[in-house]
């Protein structure tokens, strides 16, 4: 039997998923917005500029006379801001002379001519360190260890390596969840992604901060994947669409929650303890939540399964029997007679790309894979270089995700699958590419930048499940796991693009929306899948065609009909009846043998 009619039996969406689901793996989806997210202000790099050390005693009382004094003004912005990485050349002995002979009331009135006019002065680079704009963040990375100027690509290297450390990571935790089970290694993982977290904060250099970055960049991704997973294996088909959109909810809220905390803690040590340390309580859950029926089942443990399955029975509040575990183990034992040759039969990646079909399939979802990782990543870390208040921007970007959760959900029953997917990257892409008319308009920008984010948002929910319903059943897991790897690739490549665009504020943007678009316009090309059963076996799967590439007739074109040989009834239905005449709507032809 099934596995999805026994849970039917027992209840396939009753009190116990909904309390494992409300109190376990949605609190789950926290420490993947907190890990993730939590490293744009902890490595953020404030307003800084040359450190003069003669002139240090006056810079508390009089910060604009010091660096009217000593900082150059950028030529090339139109706000006129100090020079981040530049100071005069000057002789500031004899400028501290004149400064001490001074009344504070006189120093407050001077003038930099009166004292010395820097123009035509040689400007240099920094030589004895920085200061930094404490008023937004008391502490960071990037200000602890002078990470800026010369040494401002380690940010974006952090990034890079966190990147890295995800995709390794993913993979690996593919095969850990197919050989421990999906609870052991979720716990696994979650004790290491917090105390490598945790103990990033008592990092002595760059270096051992940078090690411990790696190690929570490898748990990301892989705890992100599993409140998913566990929640639609505990659910009949039906609700799958819910835990999706709801496990996406609780990710955006995740982010919202993020910035709340980042606007009472700034330091960067104790913001990373408070990130931290709390999620240690999703431990308290570590006997209620159950290992999934449905892999004990694909492993050859039916009475392991069976004994969940009695327990989701009881508290579901049906009637079972006294020798319940032994019917369902017996019914679980039992395969069906057209999937014996199917379970006899290994799939590997080269599967993926053996028919044009199915190769042509894999490559399309892989690069909207591709693209919508990279966005929404790319996106997400941009929101603190929009200006203005940064922890306000990130606290937008988490919350216009909310709205089109609401909207996705009823869309997805009613309109499908590829039109939304198509719709949400076509208006996020183009949203991103309109930035370059209102680079200087930065109410406008936000305002494009909220748009890119909800339709990227939207495309990111909408992509898993509709790659789940076109790969067949035989590699289902290995499809969509080889797509959201090479996807990784994305957050690897766009911190670089980020830090490409300090100089070109929206050149990150249109690199992310041009890559929406071109996957908006590859998502046309794939089927719809809404109401449709899933394909099986690799032939159920090239039963179904791409748009633009192939029709519903090309088969029939090479496999004709022999009516000699056809069952007399269905001759006679033939002769008996005027045929009706059906046409392909894509290349024109009569369909001969449609029934």
């Amino acid at each position: 039997m099934d596995f999805d009619e026994v849970l039917k039996e027992i209840g396939s969406f009753g009190l116990y998923q909904k309390i494992i689901i409300c109190t376990v793996l949605l609190p789950a989806a926290l420490p993947c917005a907190f890990h993730a997210y939590s490293q744009l202000f902890i490595a953020a790099t404030p307003k800084h500029w040359c450190r003069v050390p003669e002139l240090e005693p006056w810079t508390p009382d009089y910060p604009v006379l010091v660096k009217n004094l000593s900082i150059p003004v950028s030529i090339d912005n139109s706000s006129n801001e100090y020079m981040a990485c530049s100071m005069y050349n000057r002789n500031y002995s004899d400028i501290v002379r004149y400064l001490e002979y001074r009344t504070p009331l006189q120093l407050q009135n001077d003038k930099v001519w009166q004292i010395g006019s820097p123009v035509n002065t040689k400007i240099i680079d920094c030589q004895h360190g920085w200061l930094y704009d404490k008023s937004m963040y008391p502490s960071t990375v990037v200000s602890e260890w002078n990470l800026v100027c010369d040494k401002s690509y380690l940010v974006t290297l952090a990034l890079v390596v966190f990147g890295i450390g995800g995709l390794l990571g993913n993979y690996v935790f593919g095969y850990l969840q197919d050989f421990w089970g999906r609870r052991p290694s979720f716990y696994l993982y979650l004790i290491l992604e917090i105390t490598a977290c945790a103990a990033s904060a008592f990092a002595w250099n760059y270096y051992s901060w940078l090690g411990m970055r790696f190690v929570v960049g490898w748990t990301v991704p892989a705890i992100l994947a599993s409140p998913y997973v566990l929640a639609i294996e505990l659910v009949g088909p039906e609700r799958r669409v819910f835990c999706t959109i709801v496990s996406n909810i609780a990710y955006s809220c995740g982010l919202v929650l993020l910035a709340g905390i980042v606007y009472i803690i700034r330091d960067w040590r104790f913001l990373t303890l408070a990130v931290s340390l709390p999620l240690l309580l999703l431990f308290s859950c570590f006997f209620v939540l159950p290992e999934s029926p449905r892999w004990l089942i694909a492993v050859g443990q039916p009475l392991r399964a069976a004994k969940i399955l009695k327990t989701i029975a009881r508290v579901n509040g049906y009637q079972i029997p006294v020798n319940f575990v032994s019917i369902v183990q017996q019914k679980l034992l039992t395969p069906k007679v057209e999937s014996i040759n199917e379970l006899d039969k290994s799939y590997g990646i080269l599967d993926l790309f053996r028919s044009t079909n199915m190769r042509r399939k894999t490559l399309i979802i892989t690069l909207i894979w591709f693209a919508n990782t990279s966005v929404y990543v790319g996106l997400s870390y941009y929101a603190p270089a929009l200006g203005g208040n940064e922890i306000w921007n990130f606290f937008l970007a988490g919350a216009v995700e909310l709205p089109t959760y609401l909207l996705l959900w009823p869309g997805l029953s009613y309109i499908g699958r590829r039109w939304i997917l198509c719709v949400s990257m076509l208006c996020g892409g183009i949203a991103c590419v309109a930035t370059f008319l209102y680079a200087q308009k930065p109410e406008i920008m936000l305002l494009l930048y909220c748009i890119g984010k909800m339709g990227i948002s939207s495309a990111f929910v909408v992509l898993p499940l509709l790659a789940s319903e076109l790969y067949p059943t035989v590699v289902r897991g290995l499809g969509m796991s080889f797509s959201s790897v090479i996807a990784m690739i994305g957050p690897i490549v766009i911190p670089i693009i980020n830090h490409m665009g300090q100089h070109m504020l929206v050149l990150p943007l249109i690199v992310m929306g041009t890559l929406l678009i071109i996957g908006g316009f590859a998502s046309l090309l794939l089927p719809e899948t809404r109401d449709k059963n899933l394909p099986q076996t690799i032939e159920d799967g090239e039963k179904i065609p791409l748009k633009f590439f192939s029709c519903c007739c090309e088969s029939t074109k090479k496999t004709p009909i022999n009516r000699n040989h056809s069952p007399a009834s269905e001759r006679s239905e033939n002769y008996g009846h005027r045929r009706k005449r059906i046409v392909c709507s894509i290349c024109k032809n009569e369909i001969k043998n449609y029934r």
